[in-house]
């Protein structure tokens, strides 16, 4: 038997000559020293041998096992030693292009809108996104009753039923009223969240820019002129426009912007709902009960106010037709704006 433990020892060795890897290491453990394994068998045939050879054969087989198992301890060190010394890159593969980043679609597009603007006089102010009831709402004569104030139009806070997701950046009027002493002429570029079904022209959360100018004498001509201009530098010269009377509970009168629609240039289509026509603002001079929510008096200042939707002027740039594709992540799509 010592024979056969002279040849399994001679084995070890000629394997461990050829271990270099992780892989070799685990083949040499399911070898040689699990419990089936060529040792193990040795040490249970020692149950046939006589009891005058047990204290020889046992001495041998101990001294193969301890070698075995301190050749197997030192070569994982020195595996994983070497290991952590390798590059994890490895430096035969050609080099990566670096892609350089960008602003999305929807912020390029604010971004232009907020210059615009700015061109034409309008400073630039942000609020909160969770607003409180008063700011949301009660600043900006909505009445007790109105739908935009049921869950189904509005995001409420649980745990405060007093605090709603923003529905508009309408809000930040009422705290640039506070604020500031007209002349006011700021607008409110930021996003907001309303209990919408999602379809191909509305979403559940989405951006606007709010504008407010108060002064003295202002009229609803200058309203127009300020939307008219804003257009024609979005979007061109060669525009068709037209003011639609509207409702909003806080301008009076108010009205709704409509542009030809690019998309169909005019045709018909599904974004335009067939007609040739696409809304991009609601507007209309700031209604009396807001300008004295805001601490100003409404017989010695006048004003008015639009809402944009950042979302649907981008449509009209990139000629997109559905809304959520802004959202989709899809790199094909965004890499092109």
């Amino acid at each position: 038997m010592i024979d056969e433990i002279k040849k399994v020892e001679e084995e070890i060795r000629i394997f461990i000559e050829n271990l270099h890897t992780k892989e070799d290491l685990e083949k040499f453990r399911n070898i040689f020293l699990v419990k089936k394994g060529k040792i193990q068998q040795l040490f249970d045939r020692m149950r046939d041998l006589p009891k005058e050879e047990k204290p020889i054969v046992g001495k041998f087989l101990n001294e193969l096992r301890n070698y075995a198992e301190t050749r197997f301890k030192e070569l994982s060190e020195s595996i994983a030693e070497r290991e952590t010394k390798v590059p994890k890159i490895d430096l035969t593969l050609p080099g990566r292009i670096d892609y350089i980043g960008h602003r999305h679609p929807i912020y390029q597009t604010m971004d232009r809108m907020v210059e615009v603007f700015v061109s034409l006089g309008f400073k630039v102010a942000e609020g909160p996104d969770i607003e409180d009831g008063y700011h949301n709402f009660d600043a900006l004569n909505f009445p007790p009753d109105h739908p935009a104030r049921d869950m189904q139009d509005t995001f409420f806070i649980k745990s405060d039923k007093n605090l709603l997701l923003r529905t508009h950046t309408s809000p930040v009027q009422i705290r640039i009223m506070h604020a500031t002493k007209p002349p006011i002429r700021y607008i409110m570029p930021g996003r907001v969240y309303r209990n919408e079904a999602i379809s191909a022209r509305s979403l559940a959360e989405f951006h606007q820019i709010e504008g407010l100018y108060i002064n003295h004498k202002v009229t609803f001509a200058e309203l127009k002129g300020t939307m008219i201009e804003f257009s024609r530098r979005m979007f061109g010269e060669n525009l068709r426009f037209r003011f639609r009377p509207s409702f909003f509970p806080f301008t009076e009168p108010s009205a709704e912007l409509d542009i030809t629609c690019f998309l169909c240039q005019g045709k018909g289509c599904r974004v335009c709902k067939y007609t040739g026509w696409l809304e991009i603002a609601g507007c209309g001079m700031v209604h009396p009960n807001v300008l004295k929510a805001g601490g100003i008096d409404p017989e010695e200042y006048t004003g008015y106010a639009f809402g944009l939707g950042i979302e649907r002027v981008a449509m009209l740039l990139t000629g997109i037709d559905d809304i959520r594709t802004f959202y989709a992540n899809d790199v094909r799509v965004l890499s092109q704006f």
